[in-house]
């Protein structure tokens, strides 16, 4: 098909953000740090190299996952631990953050709770911001490693540790439930320490060689009581490949923080969101 004669002007328009932020209130970050100086450690959970492990936070805590031993990628599932129904919605995080999301930005929750489920308050790759390539750290753009598209793209090779087979059978066994019960249940991901991006000229989804080292990590307060569920990918830093057992692997940590009673002032979590769903007439 022939370019139109104004295609460089069709081009040229500017974009503008579909869902900008600025009438949200900020998270009061200094308030958080100022609670976390008094917190202790009560719990922590250590996920095996290409295997998931699920943990819980009340909320008013903090968690933190670091990589312990390599290079190592996450994907974190998170649940309202009162109603797995209430899940992490990694697109709406992605249309109100960004493609990648850092220290002071939410992990919001599905329909039609809509809320700030965690809150980043430290990220020791936050310095990477965008690379030459247009990649950068923990995603929002990518689902999930599955053994669904594994068998889709090698004619019918099966997999079983993908990281949302992990997460299924983690959630699985830490609710008493079989797996084809929880598997609905598994939902798109933070890549946690994931470099990924688009290509400029094809626009798909690519991953490079993850920049974290061992004794880096990310943080976050629970705005609400939380399951979490984490995957340790079987990509490893996803320098070339995962859904497979090639790439080098190591284990995570999750460590769930508890502020001293009081240190938080009057905080307390999120309501559920205000629209009042009739859908109109």
């Amino acid at each position: 098909m022939s370019k139109p004669a104004d295609a460089d002007a069709r081009r040229a328009v500017p974009p503008v953000v579909c869902y900008p932020p600025d009438t949200l209130p900020p998270p009061d970050l200094p308030l958080f740090a100022k609670a976390r100086e008094t917190a202790t450690k009560v719990d922590e959970v250590t996920v095996p190299a290409r295997e998931a492990r699920c943990f819980s936070v009340p909320a008013g805590c903090f968690f933190r996952i670091t990589s312990i031993e390599g290079p190592q990628v996450g994907d974190l599932n998170l649940h309202n631990a009162d109603d797995p129904l209430e899940r992490f919605y990694s697109g709406k995080t992605r249309a109100l953050h960004g493609t990648h999301i850092t220290t002071g930005e939410h992990m919001w929750s599905s329909f039609p709770h809509l809320r700030p489920m965690a809150t980043i308050t430290e990220d020791t790759l936050g310095w990477y911001g965008i690379d030459p390539y247009g990649g950068s750290v923990h995603d929002v753009i990518g689902t999930r490693c599955d053994p669904y598209t594994h068998a889709l793209l090698s004619g019918g090779g099966q997999y079983h540790h993908c990281c949302h087979s992990n997460l299924t059978r983690a959630l699985a066994d830490h609710l008493g439930m079989t797996r084809a019960a929880a598997e609905p249940l598994v939902h798109d991901v933070l890549n946690v320490f994931m470099c990924t991006g688009f290509t400029r000229d094809t626009g798909q989804y690519f991953m490079k060689a993850s920049p974290v080292r061992p004794g880096d990590y990310i943080e976050f307060f629970a705005q609400i009581n939380l399951l979490g569920n984490l995957s340790a990918c079987p990509g490893g830093d996803c320098s070339t490949t995962h859904s497979s057992d090639q790439a080098a692997c190591h284990p995570m940590l999750v460590e769930v923080f508890k502020p001293e009673e009081g240190s938080l002032g009057d905080w307390a979590s999120p309501p559920s969101n205000v629209y009042d769903r009739t859908h109109g007439s």
